[in-house]
């Protein structure tokens, strides 16, 4: 039995059971970091003896008093831009390389508590700022179906590390598809869930700063299960957060199983905006057999955002440059040469809009909240593809061209930022591979804290088409 190759959830059996020992489970999988971080490039740090100290400590518990949690001696990593006290935190950039954070947020707690044991924190791009990841520290990090593809961003380490099964568990965090959009490149299953759902209070001094766009935390899997199973520890109302709400009482782990009969979905290729290479779409439209051959209504729908892409990106950037602004304005006064280009002129844009430019940003929010929750209101979930393309390379920050026509690199082949806009909750289902070889991803999308059926979407293509893995 190879240990890497189980499931957070078996992982977790065989240790309640004594069938494994936590520190078994945690050097198993330093060992296959060690293997494949070099020419991957997941990790930016591993905290390898803090860890082998835990699993022990995690073992003693275990043989006096049984299990902590449901992740008791299970390695999980962080995404790098998520604090934990004591550990060094980079959030991507030279200037906070040497940083050590003094605080952590409310998941991280959650996470500890339930058992699991931190194993590292993994690469993403300076201060997450956009959809691939590279930076001036650890630079790219690469896709583990093909190194010389991209393994996407902002939780491009997450996920990279989650499909080459370094580990079973990661954290990621999304505010414009960051989740969604690494888990799609990588052939994994990542969840954002209903903004509130999960606490966002990493910041102590900016407690208001995740809403414009919204952002969230969410659980990073190889299986709807296990993403079930991490997101049932790190939900959950939290005082502190002024945007925390109470999360009703629910067993994800069984309602995953109820299936999609008589569920209405709606599906869209491209939602009117989006350009698309056709050779992702075979894969969707297998994993929407599978849904209808279970019993969903899925009904194809067209989108009018009366906008174009441009206006969509132009709007969402706005907030996105505001917010760096504001964050890191004085810092990149300070030390301009620490930062990369790209950041560089996000703060310098953000610098230069006025405060109605920002507050005109609400009536186009506003637009995009109508039409989704117009459709929502008549479908259970909206079915698309979570990007318009399978990896790219990793030297770019994406394709100038798509199917034949411009698109702009930085931003055009994501869908994601809509539900961003909305704080809808919406999930990344890998649902096989392109004529390319390499992974495709289904993004549904529900109501706000309908979390529960987009487990229930993936669990069920999951039973039908077993998810696959790079064979490293």
């Amino acid at each position: 039995m190879e240990i890497t190759n189980l499931t957070a959830q078996s992982m977790a059996k065989k240790i309640m059971t004594k069938e494994l020992s936590p520190v078994e489970v945690v050097q198993s999988h330093l060992e296959r970091i060690k293997q494949l971080n070099p020419k991957f490039n997941l990790f930016i740090t591993i905290f390898e003896e803090e860890a082998l100290k835990e699993a022990k400590g995690a073992e003693e518990e275990l043989m006096k008093s049984g299990v902590r949690g449901p992740l008791h001696g299970i390695p999980l990593a962080l995404k790098d831009l998520t604090p934990v006290t004591g550990r060094l935190t980079t959030f991507g950039s030279p200037i906070f390389k040497d940083h050590t954070a003094q605080s952590e947020p409310t998941i991280v707690k959650r996470i500890r508590d339930a058992g699991a044991i931190i194993i590292g924190k993994t690469n993403t791009p300076e201060f997450g700022h956009k959809g691939t990841t590279d930076n001036l520290l650890a630079g790219p990090a690469k896709n583990p179906w093909d190194s010389s593809r991209t393994a996407g961003g902002s939780s491009g380490g997450s996920a990279a590390a989650v499909a080459s099964k370094c580990v079973p568990l990661a954290e990621g965090s999304d505010g414009g598809g960051s989740i969604r959009i690494p888990s799609s490149l990588n052939g994994i299953i990542g969840l954002k869930p209903t903004f509130g759902r999960v606490p966002f209070d990493s910041s102590p001094i900016n407690r208001f700063g995740t809403t414009q766009p919204f952002v969230h935390y969410g659980p990073m899997a190889r299986s709807t299960e296990d993403a079930a199973l991490l997101l049932s520890v790190m939900e959950g109302y939290e005082p502190n957060d002024p945007y925390s709400v109470p999360v009703p009482e629910s067993n994800l782990q069984q309602e995953m199983q109820l299936g999609v009969k008589g569920k209405k979905f709606a599906y869209t290729e491209d939602f009117g905006l989006y350009p698309y290479d056709p050779m992702i779409l075979g894969p969707i439209e297998e994993a929407i057999s599978i849904l209808r051959d279970q019993g969903a209504i899925v009904e194809k729908i067209p989108f009018q955002f009366e906008m174009k892409l441009e206006e969509l990106i132009s709007f969402f950037n706005k907030m996105w440059f505001a917010g760096l602004a504001s964050a890191y304005g004085s810092l990149y006064d300070r030390f301009p040469s620490q930062f990369s280009s790209s950041v560089s002129n996000m703060i310098e844009a953000g610098r230069k809009l006025s405060a109605v430019e920002l507050r005109e940003t609400e009536m186009k929010r506003t637009q995009v909240w109508n039409i989704i929750q117009k459709e929502l209101n008549r479908f259970d979930a909206i079915l698309s593809p979570v990007v318009g393309v399978t990896a790219f390379s990793h030297q770019i920050e994406g394709p100038d061209r798509i199917n034949g026509k411009a698109s702009a690199p930085i931003s055009d082949w994501m869908m994601t930022q809509l539900y961003n806009c909305t704080g809808h909750p919406a999930i990344s289902i890998p649902v096989g591979l392109a004529h390319s070889g390499l992974p495709v991803g289904l993004q549904a999308a529900s109501k706000k804290f309908n979390d529960s059926l987009l487990l229930r979407i993936a669990h069920t293509i999951e039973i039908e088409k077993v998810f696959q893995f790079p064979n490293l």
